[in-house]
């Protein structure tokens, strides 16, 4: 079977629907597909062949496939584009679909669909992809024709960046992609979406009326996909005022090193409030930044705290919390447009605003001191403390190399130790949904044109996506997997210790949550997909062997045996 098959009478280029579909692919700068082909993808899989320079990067289950399509395109800065096969395939793919919508994501989502012309027999395989496909994306839609393809694909990559970002579906029905057309695939339309907020001249007042010391900043995860971290950092300096990271954050977008980063704030809504509690009010750059896991009593916001608020999604402004001044506008943009006018609003006071500054950054240095002196004090337990592993992680690491975070037992810790100028460094399991960070460092080292990752992922959440060590060495990715083994659901447990009325928190017995009896074999279960693998039971051992798995040029897989609860 070929792409391409000839002209038409009046001299059109002539070709399969999967031919066209590839055409527009690459006009839109496409180099990765991500799959896991079946039978419905034959067509697409053959037009490859003509197409060399779209790479199609085999995922070996769909739930991998997405998450490394998803962190391809959260480290490449642009839409991810993946291909999954029919309903069950699609099915498989929805718990990191979740997370890529949760996260927003940009990604184009497609699915083969059986033959339409034998649909009425209810064929093998065959399912309303449309309807499975709706509550994880922005939109979903069948192409019912071969010639629909460039308009139906262009407003898929158009959409999936429009705010808020995230995942659009296609079904790509088999009859299509093997459909002859002559269209016009037209040309990549130019949309600068950088959009200035109004009403800066009030919020710059509005701001630089609160006292000094009294304001906290929070960069949510759209300052991330603005590029906005140095335009955060300005304005924070100006008003000397701390800068927090999202309760459950898919990116630390701001540089960890900067004097005024305070890390991310809590999960409950007690515990944000207590944190929040010292200041009159925030400015929140990007929406959903105060997410909550358990239910706590009392909002996370202290009644006494106003929000002010800067996003591009629209739905976000005044969505849980009441806002005396809310903008919409990109953040980037937007706060460079501000800056001038808080200068001006703020410049009668500097020296005041300068010293707020350096109290934050002197309460931050005794902070971070503190946690340090902490971990030395379980530099010899007999077991590995999960904040000594983080530490030894994070130091080996260094400030220069992409993590992507699904380690939970350890996450807070590894935040907490980050030292890095670069504000792209860190991303984290934004959904919630495991399963996700493996595959997502395979993508994101694509999308850091094969660059150098460290996924730091729990024994548990390693154990639903394995397959992506296969394609890690599949393609000779310079992915390091830490693997940070408790044998249990950590997470778990604690939550229900803090259930006083729970038997299982009084009897100390927790049943389903344990990973032992038998226990997993990671470095088996590496060595079989192709990676090499050292277990690690002595804290002074991690730096040395990250640092050697780290001068190695494919991946490596790392695990660290820490202390359970």
């Amino acid at each position: 079977m070929s792409g391409i098959t000839g002209v038409d009478a009046a001299g059109g280029r002539v070709r399969r629907g999967a031919a066209v579909l590839l055409e527009v692919l690459r006009s839109e700068g496409v180099d990765y597909i991500f799959g896991n082909p079946g039978t419905t993808e034959l067509p697409l899989i053959d037009a490859l062949l003509e197409v060399p320079d779209v790479h199609y990067v085999l995922g070996l289950q769909e739930a991998s496939v997405v998450a490394m399509a998803d962190g391809y395109a959260q480290a490449a800065r642009r839409p991810g584009f993946l291909n999954l096969h029919t309903a069950g395939g699609l099915g498989h793919g929805l718990g990191n679909l979740l997370n890529a919508s949760v996260a927003q994501t940009p990604l184009v989502v497609t699915a083969g669909q059986q033959d339409s012309r034998h649909t009425i027999s209810d064929p093998l395989l065959f399912g309303d992809l449309v309807q499975i496909a709706r509550p994880a994306v922005k939109w979903a839609q069948e192409v019912a024709h071969a010639d629909q393809l460039p308009v139906l694909l262009r407003r898929a990559f158009h959409d999936s960046t429009a705010a808020p970002s995230g995942p659009v579906f296609l079904s790509l029905p088999m009859d299509v992609m093997e459909e002859l057309s002559a269209v016009d695939i037209g040309a990549p339309s130019q949309i600068n979406r950088q959009a200035v907020a109004g009403g800066l001249p009030e919020l710059a007042h509005a701001l630089a009326g609160i006292a000094p010391g009294r304001l906290a900043i929070i960069a949510g995860d759209e300052v991330y996909g603005s590029d906005a971290a140095a335009e955060v950092a300005a304005v924070a300096e100006c008003l000397g005022a701390p800068v927090f990271g999202s309760s459950w954050p898919s990116r630390i977008p701001f540089a960890t090193a900067h004097p005024l980063w305070c890390g991310n704030l809590p999960t409950q809504a007690t515990a944000i409030a207590e944190k929040l509690g010292a200041y009159d009010a925030i400015f929140a750059l990007g929406g959903k930044s105060l997410i909550t896991i358990l239910y706590t009593e009392g909002p996370a916001l202290p009644p006494s705290c106003a929000v002010y608020q800067m996003s591009s999604d629209v739905r976000d402004l005044g969505r849980t919390f009441w806002t005396p001044l809310s903008v919409v506008g990109d953040i980037k943009a937007s706060l460079h447009a501000l800056l001038p006018e808080l200068r001006r609003a703020t410049q009668a006071h500097a020296q005041v605003y300068g010293a707020a500054g350096a109290q934050v950054a002197a309460a931050r240095r005794q902070h971070r001191a503190q946690a340090r002196a902490d971990v030395l004090t379980h530099k010899t337990d007999a077991v590995i403390h999960p904040s000594v592993a983080a530490w030894e992680v994070v130091r080996a690491i260094g400030p220069d190399i992409a993590i992507v975070d699904e380690a939970i037992a350890t996450s807070s810790d590894v935040r907490l130790f980050l030292e890095s100028a670069w504000p792209a460094q860190y991303s984290f399991l934004r959904g919630g949904a495991l399963g996700w960070g493996m595959p997502a460092a395979v993508g994101a080292s694509l999308g850091l044109g094969r660059g150098r990752v460290v996924s730091l992922v729990g024994d548990g959440a390693a154990l639903y996506s394995p397959q992506a060590l296969w394609t890690a060495a599949h393609e000779k990715l310079p992915v390091t997997f830490v693997v940070m083994n408790n044998q249990e659901y950590n997470v778990l447990k604690n939550f229900m210790r803090q259930q006083k009325d729970y038997i299982s928190a009084r009897e100390g017995t927790y049943p389903a949550m344990d990973i032992v009896n038998p226990s997993i074999d990671y470095q088996a279960l590496a060595r079989s997909m192709g990676v090499p693998s050292t277990r690690l039971t002595r804290a002074a051992d991690i730096a040395p062997a990250l640092e050697a798995a780290l001068a190695t040029d494919g991946p490596s897989l790392v695990e660290i045996v820490i202390a359970a609860s």
